[in-house]
C-alpha cells in the first residue's frame, strides 16, 4: 500500500464557504480516479496550536497509482480552480505503508 497525506494552512482570505467547496470538489474524485483506494480529507479539529488547517489521505496500490491520481486531470482541475492562490503553506508525504 502507498499512503499520500498533504496538509495545507490556508490563506487569510479563505473563508468556510471556500473550505465547503474545496470538501465538495475533494469528495468527488474518489469516483472519477480509481487508482484510489481510500481517501479521506477535512479540516483540523482545532484542539492543538500550530496545526495545519486541512489534510488529505489518499491510499493507493503504489507509486505508479499516486502518479496516476497526481496528474489526473480532475485532481489538477481542484489544484487550479480552488487551491492555486488560496494555500498559504503545503506539506506532503508519501511513503509505504503494511
Amino acid at each position: 500500500m502507498f499512503r499520500h497525506v498533504v496538509m495545507f494552512s490556508w490563506a487569510d482570505d479563505v473563508d468556510d464557504a471556500h473550505i465547503a467547496a474545496v470538501s465538495a470538489a475533494l469528495d468527488t474524485l474518489p469516483g472519477t480516479i480509481d487508482v484510489l483506494r481510500a481517501y479521506r480529507h477535512g479540516p483540523d479539529v482545532g484542539i492543538s496550536d500550530g496545526n495545519f488547517d486541512y489534510v488529505v489521505v489518499a491510499d493507493l496500490d503504489n507509486a505508479d497509482d499516486f502518479a496516476t491520481y497526481r496528474d489526473h486531470p480532475d485532481h489538477v482541475a481542484v489544484i487550479q480552480g480552488l487551491l492555486a492562490g488560496r494555500v498559504e503553506q503545503r506539506a506532503a508525504v508519501q511513503y509505504e505503508t503494511t
